[in-house]
């Protein structure tokens, strides 16, 4: 045998060394994922009674849904159908531009109080039928009880949340725009003297802004270096170029620019100059619920560009993005309320845990609207004011838990 044989020999038989360690070391991997998804899987900690109760939860809480907006979609039927004939809606545009939108809109706004309703309704149901007193007395602790309550709330606080952020602010421009040509007909489509900080050290003045033909008039640009002003644009009209494929283009009409430098001065002028300005239409123009059209990263952006240019006309939209997601964390709070009220097994049924219930859903939505309503008119801090409710009810919340039955 040559030399070259026996390295050529050699080289084979390290190499399949090495390949079976590194196959051992696959397969102990492997075992180990396995392991750890079988760890994670809910069959591991989800029991045969946290299947039924999470069943029961997310049942009653889509019944409740089902039952309260068809009520409500009869009552609003009742009140604008006069003012659909009025402006002649059409049928199609009723029904999917705003109804289709109207449902999910106030299914996410309301959805803590459907929480609560279901948990009150099927818990009570569970309690009359002397089921919770069973499972207590088989050594089931009322916190472990709790578990599959916390593992409804958190996936339907997923799902809300999600909605709420990315997918109703979409639905609600559809259903804005219907409300404006077919039910109110009232909508702020203009502004007069707006003057704002467009970028550092560049200051835009418009006379009169109509957001319908999306034009202002009596246009001012003014840039200041060193607190110094060195040019100064005029036009007696621009207008927002809505299909161009970047943002903050605007064509100028009848323009003409001050170049101040030092002691002279070059002039520039013409009839029509298109150019990049930073600012858009909704900047101008501010309209009622607006800030609901926004996605929650559209409403992080819009507020710090607002607040780069020093606006103070963004209160309305930090309470919004927070209470999205405060609102997010209050299914939790009111389900621990819920189920320590409803849980024992009392006489007369579940009549006086569902008034219970509605009154402190009610006290909740009444005091969010108050703690907003309260920021928004007097500066009170948008975020503390989003998480008023939930601080509140966290101590009703802890209160009831600690006189549940245990």
């Amino acid at each position: 045998m040559t030399y070259s044989y026996i390295r050529k020999h050699l080289r084979l038989l390290k190499a399949a060394r090495t390949a079976k360690r590194a196959g051992k070391k696959a397969w102990r991997a492997a075992k180990w994922l396995w392991a750890f998804l079988g760890w994670l899987s809910p069959g591991k900690w989800m029991k045969r009674i946290d299947w039924y109760i999470i069943k029961k939860f997310i049942g009653t809480y889509i019944y409740s849904i089902v039952l309260i907006i068809s009520l409500s979609i009869v009552f609003d039927v009742n009140e604008n159908l006069a003012k659909f004939s009025q402006y002649n809606a059409p049928l199609k545009a009723i029904v999917f531009d705003y109804y289709a939108n109207f449902v999910p809109y106030f299914a996410n706004l309301f959805s803590p109080l459907f929480v609560f309703i279901a948990v009150i309704f099927f818990t009570s149901k569970l309690a009359g039928n002397s089921e919770i007193i069973a499972m207590l007395a088989s050594g089931l602790s009322f916190k472990r009880l709790l578990v599959p309550y916390m593992v409804s709330c958190v996936l339907i606080s997923l799902v809300t949340f999600y909605l709420g952020a990315y997918v109703i602010p979409h639905g609600t421009v559809i259903r804005q725009i219907f409300e404006t040509m077919y039910k109110n007909k009232r909508k702020n489509t203009s502004a007069d003297n707006v003057q704002m900080m467009v970028s550092p050290g560049v200051i835009a003045y418009i006379q009169h802004y109509d957001n319908t033909r999306k034009a202002g008039y009596g246009f001012c640009l003014y840039k200041f270096e060193n607190k110094k002003m060195v040019s100064h644009l005029t036009a007696s009209e621009v207008r927002y170029d809505t299909i161009s494929d970047t943002k903050y283009h605007w064509k100028m009409y009848s323009w003409k620019e001050r170049q101040l430098r030092g002691l002279k001065e070059h002039i520039t002028q013409g009839a029509q100059k298109d150019t990049l300005i930073m600012m858009e239409p909704t900047d101008l123009v501010y309209s009622k619920g607006q800030q609901e059209t926004f996605t929650s990263p559209e409403l992080l952006d819009y507020i710090s560009k607002q607040q780069s240019r020093g606006s103070g006309n963004v209160v309305q939209y930090e309470v919004e993005y927070h209470k999205r997601i405060a609102s997010s964390f209050a299914s939790f709070i009111l389900t621990i309320i819920g189920a320590s009220l409803s849980s024992r097994k009392r006489k007369g049924g579940m009549g006086l845990y569902l008034g219970i219930g509605l009154i402190l859903s009610f006290t909740y939505i009444m005091l969010q609207t108050v703690s907003s309503t309260f920021a928004i008119n007097t500066g009170f801090p948008p975020m503390l004011a989003a998480w008023v409710p939930n601080i509140t009810f966290a101590f009703v919340a802890y209160f009831c838990y600690r006189q549940a039955p245990n």
